[in-house]
């Protein structure tokens, strides 16, 4: 069994230091979840721990020395004329172990047997040997409908997933390091992901945004908080994280209080031990010619007492053990802006029909009436954003009809983050999306979530999914709307910015069309109408 050891880890980007004397230990069985703000630093932590990029400061080691450690990215890269055998063979680090195979095997036919044994070692214990039976048996089982031989460019967006989950659960590493494995899961792949790292016996450490997902699987949490610029690794699981963290939070506020009272107070009781002997010099060289010796010693003893204890208490104060004042976090403050009410009903489908390729929507008979919200449900490809496309009449149907209503103004954020994906930067996207903004405000709107002057400058293109995912909930406040379209939102925000969208979505007061699988946020989100979306068909409660 293998167990990873870092010690006194730093890492940055110029002068602004993400984290520093960072000591964790991942041994098997460990569930380790990493949190934290995006920008915290938790994707730099792996790629390090993983040897991807070198440690600026510290080192990570791994016993024994050889073991094999598994990164898996966020977003799983798809590689123009890739196969999905080959994606599968290069996620599991089969394809790796193949190559180094096939050189050692070259070298031993010309008699250089060293490391050929170390070689065949490595890629029979990442699966090597059977990885093309397996895979069979794993797309077979979680739905993936292509064959290996397809590419993975073809792919839709919920068979990419599936593809990313089996390279997943056929992968064999010493050690886990997962990085958003819950973004784009259906509820099915949810439980396949909870069950397999649940069941792992090797080390794993897991960034997630799902909280249910946390509260299920991890033994214990390492946050990286970038405001108090602290690291600190809690011990049981997630909501023992969340109450254990609440309690230091508040305990630290406390601390600081009582110091900066007993500090002030302090302060104040020198002031006046001051004030009083400036007032008794005043008094003595006033009285100056007073010839009774006894008066000027008595007057010259209580000024001589009054310093005393000024002295005293400064050296009080310079004794207290000082207590930084916690930093107050940058906390996203988010609204949706509302548009006057549009009509009654918002949007409508009769006999609507949606034909694409082999899929077929419908048909399905829908109305959407002012102030409804709606949660879209449904396993990845059953035709959730087939409907979305529907009912905002950007869908062509094969037959029956589709209304937009009367003064609807939608605002979106789709599972794509497709809004900010050209070369402009940021901030010339954004002013195009909202013209009616000057230059000042929009950048002060996109301050407000997280985006500064290093983001708004850089093609909107080169953002993380995260900083996309932010960029399009700004773009809700900066103009108003009265039909909220939200594809699956939760996925690359942190955990923060997620309960702010939560609140923000119970003062919105217009229409809500919500597509999530976060669990929590579907109990946290008031509905009043649910539709369920299987193989095409609609299904209305």
């Amino acid at each position: 069994m293998t167990t990873l050891v870092a010690k006194d880890l730093a890492a940055g980007h110029g002068d602004r230091v993400l984290f520093s004397r960072l000591d964790l230990v991942v041994a098997p069985g460990d569930v380790i979840g990493l949190v934290g703000v995006n920008g915290a630093g938790k994707s730099t932590l792996l790629k390090t721990l993983a040897g991807l990029i070198p440690a600026e400061e510290g080192r990570v080691t791994l016993s024994p020395p050889g073991a094999n450690v598994g990164h898996l990215a966020q977003e799983p890269e798809r590689l123009e004329g890739e196969t999905v055998r080959e994606f599968l063979a290069r996620r599991t680090g089969v394809a790796a172990a193949q190559a180094a195979l096939d050189v050692a095997t070259e070298a031993l036919t010309a008699g250089n047997d060293e490391g050929y044994s170390d070689a065949l070692d490595q890629w029979l214990a990442l699966g090597g040997a059977d990885l093309e039976e397996r895979s069979l048996e794993v797309i077979a089982d979680i739905g993936l409908t292509v064959g290996l031989d397809a590419l993975t460019t073809s792919l839709s967006g919920g068979q990419a997933a599936r593809a990313g989950m089996a390279s997943l659960l056929l992968s064999r590493y010493d050690i886990f390091l997962l990085d958003e494995p819950t973004n784009d899961l259906d509820l099915d792949g949810l439980e396949r992901l909870e069950k397999f790292v649940t069941g792992l016996r090797a080390g794993t450490v897991v960034v997630s945004h799902d909280r249910e997902f946390l509260a299920r699987t991890v033994t214990s949490v390492l946050e990286l908080d970038l405001h108090q610029n602290s690291v600190r690794l809690y011990g049981g699981g997630y909501e023992s994280y969340l109450e254990e963290r609440a309690r230091a939070r508040k305990h630290a506020r406390d601390d600081y209080e009582e110091f900066a009272d007993t500090k002030a107070s302090l302060e104040a009781r020198a002031r006046m031990q001051r004030s009083w002997m400036e007032k008794g010099v005043k008094n003595a060289r006033r009285k100056a010619g007073d010839n009774d010796k006894n008066a000027r010693k008595f007057r010259a003893d209580a000024t001589e007492k009054q310093a005393s204890k000024a002295r005293q208490t400064d050296r009080m104060i310079e004794r207290l053990d000082v207590v930084e004042e916690p930093r107050k976090e940058w906390e996203l403050r988010m609204e949706i802006a509302a548009a006057p009410r549009s009509g009654a009903v918002v949007a409508s489908l009769r006999a609507a029909v949606v034909e694409r390729g082999g899929f077929r929507l419908g048909p399905v008979d829908l109305q959407i009436d002012w102030a409804d919200r709606v949660a879209i449900t449904g396993a990845n490809g059953a035709g959730k954003s087939t409907l979305l496309a529907a009912l905002l009449g950007r869908a062509e149907l094969t037959s029956g009809y589709a209304t937009l209503g009367s003064g609807v103004v939608v605002g979106e954020v789709d599972q794509a983050r497709g809004l900010f994906l050209g070369e402009l930067p940021l901030v010339e996207a954004f002013e195009e999306a909202v013209p009616e903004m000057n230059p000042a405000d929009v950048r002060t709107l996109l301050a407000k979530f997280g985006l500064k002057a290093t983001h708004v400058m850089r093609p909107a293109a080169s953002l993380s999914p995260g900083e996309r995912t932010r960029a399009a909930l700004a773009l809700l406040q900066g103009r108003g709307v009265n039909l909220l379209v939200l594809d699956e939102p939760t996925n690359h925000l942190d955990l923060a910015a997620i309960e702010q969208l939560e609140s923000a979505l119970e003062n919105y007061p217009g229409t809500l069309l919500l597509v999530t699988h976060d669990r929590r946020m579907l109990e946290a989100v008031q509905v009043n109408r649910h539709l369920a979306v299987a193989g095409g068909q609609v299904t209305i409660s």
